[in-house]
């Protein structure tokens, strides 16, 4: 007798539980997207999805607000329309440096493995206006008991 496993099994062993959330169209403010609650857990990938293309100049960045402590950038502001970002783009992060977070860039060159630990409260997409939609996936492993995240 054999055993098969599907492709959602699969990527649950390997990085833990999948949410999504779609942005809306990015107006200019401060939008949650995943709500963490009951302590904290381990952010295994963070990648975004271009439904809808990006074609106007803009800020953007995703941020921590933990229920206490000071907010945290998870990338650093970065311009996603200036040069087109089209439908079907996949937004991953550049490399940060010691002084400064890493940046979102398109598929091909950077990395959706995040591995960084986030306790209770909220992850939030800040965008200075602009037109586009993405939506974000995010895989997580809770690392306190009850711990979890969810969609906003």
């Amino acid at each position: 007798m054999s055993v098969i496993i599907s492709g959602s099994q699969l990527r649950t062993i390997l990085f833990g539980t999948r949410v999504t959330k779609s942005t809306g169209t990015l107006a200019a403010t401060t939008v949650p997207l995943f709500t963490i609650a009951g302590g904290e857990c381990l952010i295994t990938s963070l990648y975004g999805l271009v439904t809808t293309s990006i074609t106007v100049a803009n800020s953007y960045k995703l941020q921590m607000n933990p229920t206490t402590g000071d907010t945290q950038d998870l990338c650093a502001a970065t311009d996603i329309g200036g040069t087109d970002t089209l439908a079907g783009s996949v937004l991953q992060f550049g490399l940060g440096t010691t002084t400064a977070p890493p940046k979102l860039i398109s598929i091909g060159y950077g990395t959706s493995r995040l591995d960084v630990t986030v306790t209770t409260g909220q992850i939030e997409s800040v965008s200075a206006g602009t037109d586009g939609v993405i939506t974000w996936c995010l895989t997580y492993v809770p690392m306190a008991d009850g711990a979890s995240i969810v969609a906003a």
